[in-house]
C-alpha cells in the first residue's frame, strides 16, 4: 500500500467522475460483476457511493471456488449493495459440447475466454433490462499488460480503476473498509483450477507496477523485462476500438 497517496482525494475524484458519467449517459445506475476479489470489490463500493441503483452480479462458472461467491455476497451485504447470482456453468458446458469438446477437457485460454464472455453477456442483459451502465473492474496494471479478455471483462462501458496501479487499488480498498481477507487474498481470475494472476503473468504486481512506472524492477532478468515490454506492445489492440478501413 502506498501510504503517500491521498486515498480520500482518489475516492472523491472517482465518485465524482462516476456521477458525471452517469448523468451524461441518460442511464439510471450501474451493473458490476463482483467476484469476491479486490478490484471488483472496490469498483462496486465506489458505484454504491454514487447511487443505490447499483447491482452486483455474482457469476460462478464451472469450477469457480465457492469462497469467491461467498466473499462477494459478504461484501454486498456489508455495503448494502443489491446483488443477484447467475450460475453460468450449464451455458458454458453446453457451448463446450457444441464445439465437440468433452466436459473433462483441461481448460485452455480459448475455453477460459468463453467464461469471461458469458459474464459480459449476462452483465449487458441486466444493464439493458434496467437502463444501466456496465462498469468494468480492470486496473491500470492489467490494462497496460493486456491481462484481460477482449469482449469479456474488457467489454464494459467505463473503467473507474483504469488509471490506478494494482498497489493503488489495494490502498484504496483498505481506505474504503473492504474486508481484510479480500484485500489480502491472492488475486485470481478464477478461470481454471489453481490459476493466479501473478502465476500466469510470471511476475509480482509490485514488479509490474514498477515497470509501468519506468523503474527497473528487482529480480527480473533482461529477458523477462523484454517479454513484458513486448507484451505491452502486442496487446495494444485490446485497448483500442476496432480499426476502420478508410477507402
Amino acid at each position: 500500500m502506498n501510504t503517500t497517496l491521498n486515498y480520500q482525494k482518489i475516492e472523491d475524484a472517482t465518485t465524482k467522475w462516476l456521477q458525471n458519467y452517469l448523468d451524461q449517459s441518460g442511464c439510471t445506475g450501474f451493473v458490476v460483476a463482483i467476484s469476491g476479489g479486490i478490484d471488483s470489490s472496490v469498483t462496486v463500493v465506489l458505484c454504491r457511493r454514487v447511487t443505490d441503483a447499483t447491482l452486483g452480479l455474482i457469476l460462478p462458472c464451472g469450477h469457480t471456488p465457492k469462497d469467491a461467491a461467498q466473499d462477494a455476497q459478504i461484501l454486498a451485504e456489508q455495503f448494502d449493495i443489491e446483488y443477484q447470482t447467475y450460475d453460468l456453468t450449464a451455458a458454458y458446458e453446453s457451448l463446450l459440447l457444441s464445439f465437440g469438446l468433452t466436459l473433462g477437457t483441461p481448460v485452455t485460454i480459448p475455453m477460459a475466454n468463453i467464461k469471461a464472455r458469458l459474464r459480459m453477456v449476462t452483465l449487458y442483459y441486466e444493464a439493458n433490462q434496467r437502463n444501466r451502465l456496465v462498469v468494468g473492474t480492470g486496473n491500470r496494471t492489467e490494462l497496460v499488460l493486456g491481462f484481460f479478455t477482449k469482449y469479456g471483462d474488457g467489454g464494459v462501458d467505463l473503467l473507474p480503476l483504469g488509471n490506478l496501479l494494482k498497489r493503488e487499488v489495494c490502498g484504496l480498498a483498505r481506505h474504503l473498509g473492504i474486508p481484510e481477507h479480500i484485500c489480502s487474498k491472492i488475486p485470481s481470475p478464477g478461470l481454471w483450477p489453481g490459476q493466479t494472476d501473478e502465476g500466469e503473468l510470471g511476475a509480482s504486481y509490485d514488479q509490474l507496477d514498477d515497470l509501468i512506472l519506468g523503474k527497473t524492477p528487482k529480480d527480473l532478468t533482461q529477458e523477462q523485462l523484454n517479454h513484458f515490454r513486448q507484451r505491452m506492445s502486442v496487446n495494444e489492440h485490446k485497448r483500442r476500438l476496432p480499426p476502420i478501413c478508410i477507402q
